[in-house]
C-alpha cells in the first residue's frame, strides 16, 4: 500500500494531545526530550499539563505541533511502515514535512519554528490585525470582497482551505468590513477566528524579513521525498527554491486546495494527517471526496 502524508498547522493543538501514544511509544518521549533540550523548557510538560494559554502562545504553539508531528512519523516508521511517496503541510505543517523528508533537520527546524513564531507575533502590535472565515462563497467573490473592504488597509484572502472555504487576514478593521459585506453577499457564515497573528497576508512582512535572516543560515537539502509547498501547489528539490518558499509563505496565500490537488497526482492508496488534530483530513474530503484519508494520532491508528 502506498501513502501521502499532510502536516497540521497551528489551530491544531489541544492539552494532552498524543498522551495515550506517549505512553505506548518510548520514541515519542525521546523526541520531546530532544526538543527540550533545545528550547531550554520542559516542552512535554507544557502539551501534556497546559494550561491552554501557555500552550496556544505562538512561539510555543509552533514548536509543539512540529515536535509531534515529527515524533508521529519516527513512531510510523519505527513500526515497520512504508514511507510516503509524496508530502504536504498547512502552513507551519510545511516545516514538519520538510524534516521528515530529510530536507531539514530536527534540530535546526524546532528552534526555527519557536523563532519563527516570536517573529509573526512581535510583526503587528495587539488588536491591529485579524482573521476571519468566510464560509459559502466562490474564491473569486471573496478575493473582490477583500478589494472592496480593503479602503487602503491591508487585506487578502489567507488560506483557500477547500471549495466555499477561505480564511482573510489583514487589519482588523478591514477584515471585520470584509467579514460584513460576506455576509450581504450570502456567505453561510463569516466568523472573526481567535488568533493573535493575522498569518499568510502582507502584515507579516517584517516577519518575513527576519525569517530570511534566520534561514541564511539553516542548511537545506534535496528533500527525499517530494513536499508540496503552500505558495504554488508545487514540489520543489532546489534548497534555495525552498527557502524561498518558507519566507514567501509568511506573507502569501496557502493554497491548500492546489496542495492536495497536487498531491493527488501521486495516487497513493491513502492520504494521512501526520499529529495533532483532524482538520485536514475533514478539508481533503471536500476538497476530493474520492482520496482515502486517515489520521495518525492515537495507538489504534499505527495498526495496519
Amino acid at each position: 500500500m502506498s501513502y501521502s502524508f499532510v502536516f497540521p498547522g497551528q489551530g491544531s493543538q489541544s492539552v494532552g494531545m498524543l498522551a495515550e501514544l506517549y505512553d505506548q511509544a518510548p520514541i515519542i518521549a525521546a523526541t520531546f526530550d530532544e526538543a527540550s533540550a533545545l528550547l531550554d523548557y520542559d516542552l512535554w510538560q507544557v502539551v501534556n499539563n497546559g494550561p491552554a494559554e501557555e500552550l496556544n502562545k505562538t512561539e510555543i504553539t509552533q514548536p509543539a505541533i512540529l515536535v509531534a508531528s515529527v515524533a508521529c512519523y519516527r513512531v510510523w516508521l519505527d513500526k515497520g511502515f512504508d514511507a510516503p511517496i509524496a508530502m504536504s503541510g498547512h502552513s507551519l505543517g510545511e516545516y514538519s514535512a520538510l524534516v521528515c523528508a530529510g530536507a531539514l533537520s530536527f534540530t535546526d527546524a524546532v528552534t526555527l519554528v519557536r523563532d519563527r513564531g516570536c517573529f509573526m507575533q512581535s510583526a503587528v502590535a495587539e488588536g491591529e490585525g485579524s482573521m476571519a472565515a468566510i464560509l459559502g462563497l466562490d474564491d473569486d467573490i471573496v478575493i473582490d470582497i477583500c478589494v472592496a473592504a480593503a479602503d487602503g488597509e491591508i487585506l487578502s484572502a489567507a488560506n483557500f482551505n477547500s471549495p466555499g472555504q477561505v480564511v482573510i487576514a489583514g487589519a482588523s478593521g478591514a477584515v471585520a468590513r470584509a467579514a460584513d459585506i460576506a455576509k450581504e453577499r450570502g456567505a453561510k457564515r463569516a466568523l472573526i477566528l481567535p488568533v493573535s497573528v493575522p498569518s499568510h497576508c502582507l502584515l507579516m512582512k517584517p516577519a518575513a524579513e527576519q525569517l530570511t535572516q534566520s534561514l541564511a543560515n539553516i542548511e537545506i537539502n534535496a528533500p527525499a521525498i517530494p513536499v508540496i509547498h503552500n505558495v504554488d501547489g508545487k514540489a520543489h528539490s532546489a534548497p534555495d527554491e525552498i527557502r524561498q518558499a518558507l519566507i514567501a509563505q509568511l506573507y502569501t496565500s496557502v493554497r491548500w486546495v492546489d496542495c492536495v490537488a497536487q498531491l493527488a497526482t501521486y495516487q497513493a492508496d491513502q492520504l494521512i494527517e501526520c499529529g495533532p488534530g483532524k482538520v485536514l483530513a475533514g478539508l481533503i474530503r471536500r476538497i476530493d471526496k474520492s482520496l482515502a484519508t486517515r489520521n495518525l494520532i492515537t495507538v489504534a491508528d499505527f495498526v495496519a
